[in-house]
């Protein structure tokens, strides 16, 4: 169930001087965090807009140094599982392999789906027509090489089948499907607005909207699990900053996105907004994201891209004990 609008603007306050949502009588009575210091991965993807809103909420669950840590060699779930960073928001693709090694990593809570699109060019219709194609990602064992094969697999097509390319920097797919070196891409926001301008390629995969994909979350929350089990307290309240962070998103968008702007995270104000609009910020309430882990882990497992069987891989790297607990606390 969502807030109404009373509701929402009932729970709030500036934004800036305390936090755009009050603390719950929950929070309230609970003890400290055992931390004052919270390291979060930088991200200046425009869907990972609840992770830089959370900062005044993170204050005002008592966290006094907050700290945003660039990330761009690494990925978010690399410096986590490392030991770099204490939390991140991040593609759920991202997450697989470092759960399948056993890494130092917990997903904690998904946070919305969709984001993403499949784009390719003029001559490939379907998802099938990809077999023997180029397939332009941020880098083998990324959160997009992981997610499209998973989509791949859903097919039939085995990661092999198709020819996988990359640059020498994270951010160089986009450039290598623009200059035709690459058949397709999957494009995060807000690569693929600017796709849609240029007028390059058209989408054959869009998963705000196709089933089944459009069904699971696309970005989730993961701690370092040394952090989670030395700071359970600490732990919880990140958690309800951030999941506060995706209420923001889903209930004012608008002043989310002139925040992002005035922040510097996002340049421009409409597509900062199309963005915020377009994806399903509330749905970490209704959906249960070990849906999603068992999704894309059985599609991973069938094709060989990780050897831990989806139930061991789950429980050994999922906690859904603060989200449960959040989920309760702050239900509408």
């Amino acid at each position: 169930m969502s807030y109404t609008r009373r509701q929402f603007l009932e729970n709030s306050s500036a934004l800036g001087a305390a936090s755009f949502l009050g603390l719950s009588r929950t929070a309230a009575a609970e003890p400290p965090p055992e931390v004052r210091k919270v390291r979060l991965t930088e991200s200046f993807v425009a869907c990972l807009a609840p992770l830089r809103l959370a900062e005044d909420l993170l204050r005002a669950e008592g966290f006094s140094e907050i700290e945003y840590l660039p990330g761009s060699t690494d990925t978010g779930p690399n410096m986590v599982a490392r030991g770099l960073a204490d939390f991140t928001q991040w593609d759920v693709g991202a997450m697989f392999p470092l759960l399948n090694e056993a890494r130092n990593l917990l997903v904690l809570a998904g946070v919305h789906s969709g984001c993403t699109e499949l784009f390719v060019h003029e001559h490939i219709g379907a998802i099938r027509g990809l077999k023997g194609k180029r397939i332009a990602v941020s880098s083998l064992g990324g959160g997009d090489h992981v997610f499209v094969a998973s989509i791949l697999a859903y097919v039939g097509i085995m990661p092999q089948d198709v020819t996988w390319v990359s640059g020498s920097k994270l951010t160089d797919a986009k450039n290598l499907f623009i200059e035709g070196k690459a058949d397709a891409i999957l494009a995060f926001e807000p690569q693929n607005h600017e796709l849609h301008e240029r007028k390059i390629g058209h989408v054959i995969l869009n998963t705000t909207l196709d089933r089944p994909w459009s069904q699971y979350f696309c970005c989730v929350l993961a701690g370092n699990r040394e952090f989670v089990r030395k700071n359970p307290v600490a732990t919880k309240r990140v958690l309800r900053a951030l999941l506060k962070g995706a209420d923001i998103c889903a209930q004012d968008p608008e002043r989310a996105a002139r925040l992002m702007v005035e922040k510097g995270y996002e340049k421009r104000y409409q597509i900062g907004l199309e963005i915020l609009k377009s994806l399903p910020y509330n749905r970490w309430r209704e959906a249960n994201p070990e849906d999603t882990m068992r999704f894309y882990a059985l599609r991973l497992y069938e094709v060989g891209m990780i050897k831990t069987p989806p139930h061991k891989l789950i429980a050994r790297g999922t906690d859904w004990r603060f989200l449960n607990e959040l989920k309760k606390e702050l239900k509408a």
